[in-house]
């Protein structure tokens, strides 16, 4: 499946419930206190009408093929850092087409339509997808668990 649009999600689409899921399914096990409905109602906090905060997801056919969000807070032990490129997240079965870095694209270019000039992110693994996209590895820390490396973007 090749042809999709990336759209802006909004609080009150019937794709939420999905978008939340696949998130709380990749990272709510980090968050002790967090159950689905909870994460449900956070990205629906977060499904701005633009700028920061916004969430956006690839569509295809009416089905969600993945999902990202330009949020002004992801990581509480460097909330001076945000704006973040945040909840990059593309089901198994559809990676490899390009969707994530089409979803990334579009965050960025939300972040420089609104005045934005420097993005960030963190990832314990994607390293070298966001490298590949222009960001630069600024530090590895503890967060959550586990060993992640924050990156950033500088956008222009």
């Amino acid at each position: 499946m090749s042809h999709y649009v990336i759209e802006r999600l909004r609080a009150d689409s019937p794709h939420l419930d999905q978008v939340a899921g696949w998130t709380f399914g990749a990272w709510g096990h980090q968050h002790q206190d967090a159950t689905l409905q909870s994460w449900r109602e956070a990205t629906a906090e977060l499904c701005g009408p633009d700028g920061v905060p916004s969430v956006f997801v690839a569509m295809a056919g009416g089905q969600p093929l993945g999902t990202a969000s330009l949020s002004p807070d992801d990581m509480s032990i460097r909330r001076e850092l945000g704006p973040w490129l945040a909840s990059v997240f593309v089901p198994p079965e559809q990676r490899g087409q390009g969707i994530a870095s089409a979803l990334v694209r579009r965050v960025e270019q939300e972040a420089c339509e609104h005045g934005i000039a420097r993005l960030h992110l963190y990832t314990p693994d994607q390293q070298s997808l966001y490298r590949r996209g222009g960001w630069e590895a600024v530090e590895d820390v503890d967060y959550l668990g586990e060993r992640v490396t924050i990156m950033r973007r500088d956008l222009g």
